[in-house]
């Protein structure tokens, strides 16, 4: 028997932004769902908008599990994560092994496969999935500043920051052909 999957379903226990009141808990299977949401869209943009190539649906794939080795390692606040370069490394050690530990779980013949997703895909695509990422964080922030969460004004904009500084211009093209619409009421929506 491989445990691979069973392991995958428990991302839904493990919560993000533990060091925040929020006031829409989000787990690691949200989070990477919507990433892979938006990495496709990211993936679509670059390849029919500006006509480079690019496989949405491999950046898909590769957000679904970016986050997977959290279910051993949890999820790590970003303040923590970023402090030095020593602890990011060893935080990028330890995650590696918990790669190792998941690829483990599945039967040999099905690790090649799954080993691109969990060590991570080629750069191109690791840009693309790391941008959803942070675009994943811009949309939550915003929602809770939406609510009326003030913890998060900050987060906010230090995450448009930060996706700035990534120069894709998928991110840009994103945010503004889409962007506002997460601020809408459901009737705005309309």
């Amino acid at each position: 028997m491989y445990n691979f999957f069973a392991y995958i379903s428990r991302m839904k226990y493990i919560d993000r932004w533990s060091l925040m009141r929020s006031t829409v808990t989000e787990n690691i299977q949200e989070h990477s769902h919507m990433v892979a949401v938006l990495a496709h869209a990211l993936g679509v943009i670059r390849r029919d908008v500006f006509g480079e190539a690019c496989d949405p649906n491999a950046c898909a794939a590769a957000a679904l599990f970016h986050d997977a080795t959290e279910i051993f390692t949890g999820d790590l606040p970003t303040p923590i994560k970023y402090y030095n370069p020593a602890i990011l490394e060893a935080y990028r050690q330890v995650e590696s092994v918990a790669a190792d530990k998941l690829l483990g779980m599945l039967p040999e013949e099905m690790q090649g496969a799954y080993a691109p997703l969990l060590h991570g895909e080629g750069e191109e695509i690791h840009r693309l999935v790391k941008a959803a990422d942070k675009l994943a964080a811009y949309i939550k922030c915003m929602e809770e500043v939406e609510a009326g969460n003030g913890e998060f004004s900050q987060a906010a904009q230090e995450t448009l920051a930060a996706l700035e500084r990534m120069e894709l211009p998928e991110v840009g093209y994103f945010l503004k052909n889409f962007g506002a619409a997460f601020g809408l009421t459901l009737d705005e929506l309309k």
